[in-house]
């Protein structure tokens, strides 16, 4: 069950205590994840498995189970760019080609498939999530040689009459540029990436078919070692993530849901569950079938007054077998997991 989240720096209301354990809420079994540990997530999790049902597209057609825009390697973040790559925060400094290029060719473990692509702009368009809030005393392009860019959202610098570069000594004033107002959290990342150049590539991808080469827009990021790639496939040819079929009752005590899965990895899975206050460290609950895979948590809740708030927390499991064509399902939901998305 999804629980509302508190802010952090404001007031929380105490509650009168925490929910005390319910069904399969008995402490963890040693060496994580085990068959029987917990019953109520066995049987929730039997229940989710039973009414999966995919449809035909799930093995014909092309269903992207991570994100469109990917890192085509390791990128050397910085605190700012890792901020801004997460965000969706970007600035072209190139011309975007217009058109749509000719069909490509998605290349899967099993076949391939031939689908339509969107061009340069139209995929910008999708990558680019808007503007980083504004924040005080920093530029909002990132830091360039000679005289700012007024303009284009950076700080329009005036030299001094001395040229010591001190403000207020003689030296340049900084003003913000047209789009680029000053904010008061110094601690906030507020630089967007920077793209300098853009080429029609691949990416690969994880899908309903495993993973599979696709045509991607591949941009060049001044403040990255690589390209980050957007998917090239059309709207009308990607399949959907089919409707959760969620088993009737609550989610059982003592077990926690996915708010959303970070990382697929051969056979190592990263999720993040919700978990209570009060609640102990969740467990990773894994059940496997030849065709899917269902996750959650879970946990045991302390008695006595606690906090009304929903805490996530990462969680990592390795599975028997890698993970491969089957799906990925919350216990909670039922919902098919994509990567990257919240």
């Amino acid at each position: 069950m999804r629980r509302s989240l508190a802010l952090l720096g404001l007031p929380l209301l105490l509650l009168a205590g925490c929910a005390a354990p319910g069904a399969g809420s008995a402490a963890p079994a040693p060496g994580g994840p085990s068959a029987g540990a917990w019953p109520a997530f066995d049987q929730r999790a039997n229940q989710v498995a039973d009414a999966w049902r995919p449809g035909a597209a799930w093995r014909s057609g092309y269903v992207p189970l991570e994100d469109g825009t990917v890192l085509t390697g390791d990128p050397g973040f910085t605190e700012d760019t890792k901020v801004a790559f997460g965000n969706g925060w970007y600035r072209d400094q190139i011309p975007m080609p217009g058109g749509a290029p000719a069909d490509g060719t998605v290349r899967f473990p099993d076949g391939t498939l031939t689908v339509p692509l969107i061009g340069a702009a139209a995929a910008f368009a999708e990558l680019d999530k808007g503007d980083p809030p504004p924040c005080d005393g920093r530029p909002m392009e990132p830091p360039r040689p000679g005289p700012g860019k007024p303009g284009v959202g950076g700080p329009t610098i005036e030299p001094g009459p001395d040229g010591s570069g001190r403000p207020g000594t003689g030296g340049p004033t900084i003003e913000p540029g047209p789009d680029g107002p000053v904010g008061t959290d110094t601690a906030t990342a507020c630089v967007p990436l920077t793209v300098t150049g853009v080429k029609l590539g691949t990416a690969t991808i994880r899908t309903s078919r495993g993973p599979a080469t696709v045509p991607a827009w591949l941009f060049t990021v001044e403040e990255l070692r690589v390209p980050v790639a957007r998917v090239a496939v059309a709207p009308r040819a990607v399949g959907a993530v089919p409707e959760p079929i969620a088993p009737s009752g609550p989610v059982p005590g003592g077990v926690v849901t996915v708010q959303h899965l970070d990382a697929v990895d051969g056979a190592r899975l990263d999720y993040t569950v919700g978990t209570g206050a009060c609640d102990s460290a969740p467990t990773p609950l894994v059940l496997e079938r030849d065709d899917l895979v269902v996750i959650g948590a879970g946990v045991t809740s302390a008695t006595g007054v606690c906090t009304d708030q929903l805490v996530l927390k990462p969680v990592r499991v390795t599975l028997k077998a890698p993970v491969g064509t089957r799906a990925v399902l919350d216990v909670g939901s039922g919902q098919a997991l994509v990567v990257g998305r919240r």
